[in-house]
């Protein structure tokens, strides 16, 4: 893994392009033929596109992408890099160091006793300056990650069709909006931009005439919204597959809570954990935490600040105090009341109070998915009744 944000093209202050290399070849133990099958991911790669305004020459933009293109394509590089001291240590003549000490045929000390054969205090050459490397990128698979900023505009000019004159489509501000911090838009099905995206997507998408269609602008991406963005047609080039990602749901964004090993929950009860004070956030307080981050626009990222501002005051009133328990409820999240403080003693109510939680949280989604379930059965029987009639030829 690597930032392409301080690379610069050679000869400039910063890293070189083949920095990605030598950060794989150190990560493989210094084993050339493993790291010549690695994989390398660049990331931040949007921040080396061309720049627009141009003020002179562009050393961290166009030229890390001319960098970029022989290591990509493949090419053999010399890499000279000094081997730590757990990595495996290897001749300069790339003989085995495992044979004899005292062979010359393995550079032992009898194999070169001239002076020119060894540097100042008795050292080789190859010991003071680093062993040099050749690895070659044939095989080395690149995947390049970035934000991208704004393309999702250039995609949407491209292929949006202008709503002036009589008989052209007019375009709602609502679905083809850039404003829309996760692009996810949504088109009705049978409309002018519905035939729009469907024709331009590079992939086939069954949908029904009943439902509204969600679609991700960035889908409809072309090698020429790229250089449009500031990517060079030759390194366009060498990447022959793009997919985009879709930004996290409020469900995922409630198992990135709770999942992982080192989840936020798990974090955040450990900490008050340490102080001797037992927090626990319930179904509804987790769904409306999801749903506030959602709302920031900021990924996975806006949910420790979501939990950071409920339990601001509790990690400065709650360590030192006779505050015991501490529970996080929907309303608590939703900021409608202060998080409920219990003092020691209160253990069996503390529970009792995140049980009636749960069971109305558990009821209240068995009622929706109940009403789900009975719109679906007054569907399916008016669909039964439609097709008796036309049978019977009341219809």
């Amino acid at each position: 893994m690597s930032d392409c944000t301080p690379f610069t093209q050679a000869g400039y202050i910063g890293e070189d392009a083949q920095v990605c290399v030598e950060r794989l070849l150190a990560a493989a133990n210094y084993d050339v033929v493993a790291a010549e099958q690695g994989i390398i991911c660049l990331d931040e790669v949007d921040k080396i596109a061309a720049a627009k305004t141009s003020h002179g020459k562009d050393v961290g933009g166009e030229g890390v992408q001319q960098a970029l293109l022989k290591i990509i394509e493949g090419t053999t590089l010399h890499i000279q890099a000094k081997q730590e001291k757990s990595a495996p240590s290897r001749s300069a003549t790339g003989l085995d160091p495992s044979g004899p000490t005292g062979s010359p045929m393995y550079g032992g000390k009898y194999a070169s006793s001239s002076p020119a054969a060894s540097g100042p205090g008795g050292q080789s050459p190859g010991s003071s300056k680093g062993e040099t490397y050749s690895i070659c990128t044939d095989n080395i698979l690149f995947i390049f990650t970035g934000a991208f900023i704004g393309l999702n505009k250039i995609i949407l000019n491209r292929i949006s069709k202008g709503s002036i004159g009589f008989g052209s489509p007019i375009r709602s501000s609502s679905s083809l909006s850039s404003d829309n911090p996760d692009m996810i838009l949504s088109v009705k099905p049978g409309s002018e931009e519905s035939k729009i995206f469907e024709k331009h997507l590079p992939f086939f998408t069954p949908s029904s005439p009943d439902q509204v269609a969600h679609y991700n602008p960035l889908d409809l991406l072309e090698p020429t919204d790229l250089q449009a963005y500031g990517m060079i047609p030759e390194l366009v080039g060498r990447i022959p597959v793009t997919t985009a990602l879709s930004a996290l749901d409020e469900d995922a964004l409630v198992r990135v809570l709770t999942e992982p090993r080192n989840s936020l929950v798990r974090q955040y009860e450990h900490m008050f954990q340490l102080s001797g004070v037992e927090l626990r956030f319930t179904s509804g307080a987790l769904r409306e935490i999801a749903k506030s981050a959602l709302g920031m626009g900021t990924g996975a990222r806006g949910l420790r600040t979501c939990v950071e501002r409920l339990l601001g005051e509790a990690m400065f009133e709650a360590p030192g105090s006779s505050i015991k328990h501490i529970l996080i409820t929907e309303a608590v999240a939703a900021r409608k009341q202060a998080p409920i403080y219990l003092a020691r003693g209160l253990q069996h109510r503390f529970h009792a109070m995140f049980a009636a939680e749960e069971e109305e949280w558990e009821e209240r989604m068995r009622r929706k998915r109940g009403e789900g379930e009975a719109k679906d059965v007054g569907m399916g029987s008016f669909e039964e009744y439609r097709e008796k009639s036309k049978a019977a030829g009341v219809m």
